[in-house]
């Protein structure tokens, strides 16, 4: 058994990008965490290594299923919830840890640094331009069902008018009590916390999501 120290050193690299990462993830109570995170890294790390040791004619063999992999693992964390879908930056975090430790395990310590530095201050320092982008604009999707009444939509229309929101009617469906229409509405967040009030102070309005 031979003790490679380059191996070791990349393997520390690994945890610690992996760690830096994870860490971030763990203080927002992300799905993917702290362990998740140093596991994908030193994982991907570890198989870029075996896939270079025993492929020399094809040291890509390996390291080209991890992509593979990481995909599946991914998508685990994507979960719809109404009609909306979260989980997405969980699993390009997870793809991105996965490329980090590739790089490392490659040897290529400089984009592995660089780069786990950049997607610091992607999930760190860009989460509050992201806020303040959520406070002044917003783009809703509304299902709203209420009892059969001809009236109703010029009513939700013209409250939603009031509030100097910009709206776009989707579609709307009859059912055999009732009807449900999805709007698309676009506006600043206190305006449209506003217009929720106003759906839950409506007697017509049985349910809505968003």
């Amino acid at each position: 058994m031979e003790i490679h120290f380059e191996t070791a050193l990349q393997l520390l690299i690994s945890f610690v990008i992996g760690t830096a990462i994870g860490l971030e993830r763990e203080y927002r109570s992300k799905a993917a965490g702290l362990r998740t995170m140093i596991m994908i890294c030193i994982g991907s790390t570890v198989f870029t290594e075996i896939s270079i040791s025993i492929g020399e004619s094809s040291p890509d063999r390996i390291a080209s299923n991890i992509i593979t992999g990481i995909g599946f693992l991914g998508a685990g964390v994507i979960f719809k919830d109404g009609l909306s879908i979260n989980g997405i930056t969980t699993a390009t975090t997870i793809w991105i840890a996965a490329a980090l430790g590739m790089a490392v395990g490659a040897g290529e310590y400089f984009i592995a640094l660089a780069g786990s530095v950049v997607v610091l201050i992607v999930l760190s320092l860009f989460e509050h331009f992201q806020r303040i982008i959520v406070r002044t604009h917003q783009a809703r999707s509304y299902k709203i069902t209420f009892e059969e009444d001809e009236t109703f939509v010029s009513l939700l229309e013209a409250e939603i008018s009031k509030l100097k929101l910009r709206f776009h009617k989707a579609r709307d469906i009859k059912n055999e009590n009732d009807y449900t229409v999805v709007y698309e509405i676009f506006g600043g967040e206190k305006k449209l916390e506003t217009f929720n009030l106003i759906l839950k102070a409506m007697p017509q309005v049985k349910s809505y999501e968003y």
